[in-house]
């Protein structure tokens, strides 16, 4: 009988369900969706119906033009628009699934992060996940649903940064396509991932002490150009589609490196003290003539020199300042962002940045603690994980509605016009007139120059049956800005309420010159024509609303009217129920039948 030779088993895999890590990473997701509890119940708030998708976007043609009409969407970032195109598709307008999706996000981003930092073999992997899932100063990020733009692009940002570390290693075709094809995914959520390819290179840097061009630069270099077309792109699309672009914006060169400095150890200070977050920041005033704000863009270049000069003991200090400096470049003050014209920083513009110094003091943490007993190595994170989970319940709670977010922020920031601005029109679209004025005052309290204010403050007066003190200030808000067709039309409006049928009509056709399609005008200009008896010239009018705005209601009723007066009473019946048919609750009229 001959004797087999035994061959040991080869060992099982382990189940991923059973792997310390799955069970690390499901704890993550618990725990942040714990911390951003407050927020999945909020509302919309600031311009998060810009971004939910529009009525006119939700069917396939609004998809394509999603993505082949620049100007169909606030912003020209397809993928995320395309996101929330099928979010409107399963939830429409309820805003608890966009949440949960952005937390979900969220924490997946946070363990990407983990594998990026386990795979550069940083310690403190888990700590940098939780501390950056926990963090306070992401809560703008994950709270406020337009910035789902931010938490969709940092997930395709650290999948395309995994899959270019392994093809740094493995040097396969394939992977190099993978994260190419993954790291556009990313430019399409938010351009600001174009900074990735330089990130890179720090990483390759930090890892090597050195860079060589065909190893290291030249594959790099398509992504480059990718990411240069596309910051372009977008800054295009910010100063012309957006209105980054007047006076507010006329900075010189040597103002913007002033502010460029003040900027990034603002948001050093938030990150590691994070106290007294506001969605909207004081704006504040950028004067070289002021020699203190020169120490901000000089202790950058002294904190740098040192950095460098400690690079050959210990590189990692200044990669994670590059790589923070470097992410922050698209918000520092050099490129113009809209957001400028009432701040000069957000916290979600380091949501991405902040990695850099999040690994870099997790890793610190972890190797100061590593010789300190176990009540030390899970004590002290846990207890500094559990005040930011804390941080960001109480930060999340802003967010809940509308009216709480402008309090919030007028409270932490009583000089923030824009939220005086906002939460007056939001008064004024809940009928609440008188709080409404308030709101607006006290916007024009702080930037009396302001044209839109004194607009908005004139519709509140209007809607209080103050005509005269509405005339004023509509009449102010064209002094500001003469070129400005809502301001025509309102106030020509209003004078024709006072019976000044000359100066409406000049107001009206100043707006309708200004803005040709601007249909509400081409009604009111109608109205204008009619009281001076120019029947004929008034149906030409709302026959002309009418045949681009056929639902309009208020145009049929008006050619009713103006058709009976002609004797017309067949057209008029008709257009009287047209527009009874469109708004029920428009009353019977004497002289038309229903």
């Amino acid at each position: 009988m001959s004797r087999r030779t035994s061959r040991p088993l080869p060992p099982r895999e382990t189940p991923a369900w059973v792997v310390p890590g799955a069970w690390i990473g499901f704890a993550l997701f618990v725990v942040t969706l714990v911390a951003y509890a407050p927020a999945i119940t909020a509302e919309f708030i600031w311009n998060d119906s810009d971004y939910v998708t529009a009525p006119e976007l939700r069917s396939l043609s609004g998809l394509w033009r999603i993505w082949f009409e620049v100007g169909a969407t606030e912003q020209y970032y397809p993928l995320l628009h395309s996101a929330f195109w099928v979010q409107h598709q399963l939830w429409g307008d309820a805003p608890t699934g966009y949440h949960l999706v952005n937390i979900f996000l969220h924490a997946t981003a946070a363990c990407l992060l983990v594998a990026t930092v386990r795979r550069l073999a940083i310690p403190g992997a888990w700590l940098a996940g939780f501390i950056f899932a926990l963090h306070p100063v992401h809560v703008e990020s994950v709270a406020w649903i337009s910035e789902q733009k931010n938490t969709l692009s940092l997930v395709f940002y650290l999948i395309a940064a995994l899959l270019y570390l392994r093809f740094e290693q493995e040097r396969r075709r394939n992977l190099y396509l993978a994260a190419t094809g993954v790291f556009v995914l990313s430019l399409l959520s938010k351009s600001v991932t174009a900074t990735l390819p330089a990130a890179i290179l720090v990483v390759l840097w930090w890892k090597r002490g050195r860079l060589e061009w065909r190893r290291d630069a030249l594959p790099l270099l398509p992504w480059l150009v990718l990411g240069a077309a596309m910051g372009v792109f977008s800054g295009w699309v910010e100063k012309t589609y957006v209105g980054a672009q007047g006076s507010e914006f006329d900075l010189s060169l040597l103002q913007r490196s002033l502010l460029a400095g003040r900027v990034a150890w603002f948001y050093v200070g938030k990150l590691f003290w994070p106290a007294d977050l506001i969605f909207i920041y004081p704006r504040w005033t950028v004067d070289p003539t002021q020699a203190w704000q020169w120490l901000f863009s000089l202790a950058v270049v002294v904190a740098l020199v040192a950095l460098w000069l400690i690079r050959g003991r210990w590189r990692a200090p200044l990669a994670a300042g590059l790589f923070f400096g470097g992410s922050l470049v698209p918000t520092l003050g050099f490129f113009n962002v809209y957001a400028f014209i009432y701040s000069y920083v957000a916290d979600h513009w380091q949501y991405l940045p902040s990695i850099g110094l999040v690994v870099l003091a997790s890793a610190g943490m972890t190797r100061a603690l590593a010789a300190k007993s176990a009540g030390w190595r899970l004590g002290l994170p846990g207890a500094l994980l559990a005040v930011l989970a804390i941080l960001s319940f109480q930060q999340s709670r802003m967010y809940a509605d509308m009216r709480t977010f402008y309090a919030t922020t007028i409270a932490k920031n009583p000089e923030c016009w824009m939220a005086y601005n906002n939460l007056g029109n939001l008064l004024r679209n809940r009928g609440e007139f008188q709080l409404a004025r308030v709101q607006l005052q006290e916007a024009l309290r702080v930037r009396p120059d302001l044209y839109k204010v004194h607009y908005n403050l004139g519709n509140v007066l209007w809607d209080l049956r103050l005509p005269s003190d509405a005339t004023r200030s509509y009449e102010r808000a064209l002094e500001l800005k003469p070129d400005y067709p809502d301001a025509h039309n309102h106030l020509g409006r209003v004078l024709l309420s006072q019976g000044r049928r000359t100066e409406a009509l000049h107001h009206l056709q100043e707006a309708l010159r200004l803005d040709p399609g601007y249909h509400d005008a081409r009604n009111n200009l109608g109205m204008a024509l009619r009281d001076m008896g120019r029947l004929d010239e008034a149906v030409a009018e709302f026959e002309r609303v009418i045949r681009v705005e056929p639902l309009m209601a208020a145009a049929h009723l008006n050619l009713a009217l103006t058709l009976s007066i002609l004797g017309r009473t067949s057209e008029a019946t008709e257009s009287y129920q047209t527009a009874r048919r469109l708004n029920p609750r428009i009353p019977e009229l004497r002289g038309v039948s229903p």
